[in-house]
């Protein structure tokens, strides 16, 4: 569930950081690499498509990323509550015999 988090975080501030600078890479490649049609449509009338694109491959990569860095993080970390060995009980010696 933490990871999801992650992912959802990650992906929001590389979207918001995509559409202020909207060629950061990869997305731009990708974006070219695609072949999608060139339009001058833009969304709400303030963002490109092409941004908004881009901003969206970013995310989610970058999201992918940052979740696959936290998970392997996290599994490198000890368990805290994992139970810690008991001691054993020291034998005693039998009571002398008189």
């Amino acid at each position: 569930m933490k990871g999801a988090l992650v992912f959802l975080a990650v992906f929001a501030i590389l979207l918001l950081a995509t559409l202020a600078y909207s060629e950061l890479p990869p997305g731009g490649q990708i974006y070219d690499a695609s072949n999608f049609p060139t339009t001058t449509y833009q969304v709400f009338d303030t963002i490109p498509v092409r941004t908004l694109v881009n901003a969206v491959f970013n995310g989610v990569i970058f999201g992918i990323i940052g979740w696959l860095i936290y998970t392997i993080a996290e599994r490198a970390r000890k368990p805290k509550n994992q139970p810690q060995p008991q001691p054993q009980p020291q034998p005693t010696s039998p009571p002398p015999q008189s």
